[in-house]
């Protein structure tokens, strides 16, 4: 496990030679991650947002992964290590699983998972597509677990088998999937639009009734979707991301405190340095102190 605010990595071992990890760069310079992964091994990796490139064969291959698209990876023949950059503000997660244990989870269905089926036993297999919004709903769900660590390897098992059967599911029925309501492809889309609304009018934001008003849903659902979906309620997502910003803009040394506050719709300096502090633990004068000494 690694953790130092800004970028972090969790490895959760569901059972013998089935892994969720757990990957996010929240910094602003690219990240990189290496790990061993043996031959047997089945890779799923999903990028929820930003943009991930893997490097392969020391360098000779690399592919990349971009927001709300998945990849699947394996070869019976050789050894494929992780080797991934994230780039900043990305978050991915991986399923690492052996075959063995993947055929126990998926027997009876090999005539519907091409690499499964007996031609293709020792064929190496690659998939780079987008995934739906009902798996990112389960990513987001698991990037952004808060449960009890007593309660945590059960939690992301459920989660992981969830993720495999959504990936794998070809139905055009979305009644098969037993899904809530945010995995509506229309519902999802109009949540986005909000997330995109607030952030571009982040200096004069519309109020939620508004905002629910502009993107054709109840109150209610905006709020229970926007959380589901960012982890968040819709102003303290916007919150983050204005402090977020106000971190940049201080970075870049080309701004003062003030000008900073005024950029992000701050209608006193009073206020920005408030929820400065409230975020970092330290005012924006002292932040810019420590970034220009």
């Amino acid at each position: 496990m690694k953790n130092n605010g800004i970028s972090s990595f969790y490895q959760s071992e569901i059972n013998s030679g089935f892994f969720v990890l757990r990957f996010k760069n929240d910094g602003e310079v690219p990240l990189r991650k290496q790990q061993e992964v043996n031959q047997d091994v089945i890779q799923f990796h999903f990028c929820l947002k930003g943009q991930t490139n893997f490097t392969f064969n020391e360098g000779r291959y690399t592919f990349q992964v971009l927001e709300d698209h998945s990849m699947l990876l394996y070869n019976p023949l050789k050894a494929l290590p992780i080797d991934v950059e994230l780039a900043p503000d990305t978050w991915m997660v991986s399923i690492l699983i052996s075959i063995a244990k993947f055929h126990s989870l998926f027997s009876t269905d090999a005539n519907h998972i091409s690499f499964l089926s007996l031609e293709n036993s020792t064929r190496k297999y690659y998939d780079n597509l987008p995934f739906s919004s009902s798996i990112a709903v389960v990513l987001s769900q698991i990037l952004q677990a808060k449960v009890h660590d007593s309660m945590k390897s059960l939690y992301f098992k459920g989660k992981a088998y969830e993720l495999l059967s959504l990936y794998f599911n070809k139905s055009e029925d979305p009644s098969v999937e037993q899904c809530p309501f945010l995995v509506d492809e229309e519902n999802v889309q109009k949540i986005r639009k909000a997330k995109q609304i607030i952030l571009e009018r982040m200096t004069d934001p519309p109020s939620l009734e508004a905002l629910a008003l502009e993107i054709g849903l109840s109150l209610k659902k905006l709020k229970e979707g926007f959380k589901q979906i960012y982890g968040e309620t819709v102003f303290a997502y916007l919150l983050d991301y204005k402090m977020e910003e106000a971190r940049r803009m201080l970075n870049s040394q080309k701004y003062n405190v003030n000008e900073v506050g005024l950029k992000l719709g701050y209608s006193t300096s009073s206020h920005f340095i408030a929820a400065f502090k409230k975020k970092y633990g330290t005012t924006p004068k002292k932040y810019l102190g420590s970034v220009s000494s």
